[in-house]
């Protein structure tokens, strides 16, 4: 694989805080799975950059922009994993009632 050039890797980085802006969309809007699918195609970038990883090093102005990208991304997942965290552990309680009720019913043929 080419080794990316400064403004490709600040691009990349650009596209993933699109990307996990929309998955903030998603969790907001309570959509499961275009969430699930925005983390794969956010994923696939992240694994771009890492396999990048030793590339030139980046001018003052890229820089700056890789870590403003950075920052609102962590922001967006802040605010994301805020949405997904009750649901999730709602989810956990279903899993774990319905877990009970199957060996209620083992045990007792109820």
């Amino acid at each position: 694989m080419m080794t990316m050039s400064g403004q490709e890797v600040v691009s990349t980085y650009e596209t993933m805080v699109g990307i996990t802006e929309r998955m903030l969309d998603a969790a907001s809007a309570n959509e499961w799975d275009r969430l699930a699918e925005l983390e794969q195609e956010c994923a696939r970038h992240a694994n771009r950059l890492k396999a990048n990883e030793g590339g030139a090093p980046l001018g003052g102005q890229e820089r700056l922009r890789k870590v403003n990208a950075i920052r609102r991304m962590l922001d967006f997942d802040r605010q994301i994993r805020d949405l997904t965290m009750p649901w999730m552990a709602h989810l956990s309680s279903l899993m774990k009632s319905t877990s009970t009720e199957r060996r209620v019913v083992r045990a007792y043929g109820v």
